[in-house]
């Protein structure tokens, strides 16, 4: 299908949802990708993350880009060979990308009870304001979650802990933002993240400096 959702954080950034409805083979059709991508996708067990893979180009068509645009670094982060900023990401059948002449990262989580099982492991601060019996808690839970995986993205640096090194500021489900910290090995730096949810997912992405 085409794109499910265009959002304009601001004006040097551009986010793009796509919702997989497509099979494999009509995903992959219109598509001219390079060695590497074909054999990453032919390695891939998942045909959710074959679909996946692929809707995220179709996403970058929508940008403008080509497969032979992207490329990733040492770390696992993607790049643009303009230089502009990009984050990818995909969940079951949404797919995002997130363009931008500054730093950015997106996530897009399915909200499923699960993530109050392993809370402990990425969750510190945040207990102060989120409460097992906050009927939100698991929508609140999984926005946490999707900034500090954005911020994770964005950031790209081996070593950091969600628990640890990553702070959200308390927020409510309707104000769809707040600001998150990295406090990392003595550096403080302060980020704007958004998050949105539809049909059972969230969305968050995090906005490096202007």
């Amino acid at each position: 299908m085409p794109i499910y959702k265009t959002l304009h954080p601001n004006s040097q950034t551009t986010v793009k949802i796509w919702e997989i409805t497509e099979s494999q083979e009509e995903l992959m059709a219109p598509l001219d990708l390079k060695p590497e991508s074909k054999t990453r996708v032919s390695g891939m067990k998942s045909e959710l993350h074959r679909r996946g893979f692929l809707s995220v180009r179709h996403l970058l068509a929508a940008f403008g880009y080509t497969d032979a645009d992207l490329f990733y670094d040492n770390k696992g982060k993607p790049h643009l060979k303009d230089g502009k900023h990009i984050s990818i990401t995909h969940s079951f059948i949404f797919s995002g990308v997130i363009v931008s002449d500054v730093e950015v990262g997106i996530d897009i989580e399915k909200q499923r009870d699960k993530i109050a099982v392993i809370a402990k492991k990425f969750v510190k601060y945040e207990f102060e304001y989120l409460k097992e019996t906050d009927e939100e808690y698991i929508q609140k839970l999984t926005i946490v979650w999707g900034i500090k995986e954005s911020l994770y993205k964005l950031f790209a640096t081996p070593g950091m802990l969600f628990k640890e090194h990553f702070l959200v500021i308390p927020f409510t489900i309707n104000e769809g933002k707040t600001i998150a910290w990295i406090d990392y090995k003595g550096m403080k730096k302060r980020y704007d993240t958004e998050f949105m949810e539809f049909e059972g997912f969230t969305c968050a992405y995090a906005l490096g400096e202007k």
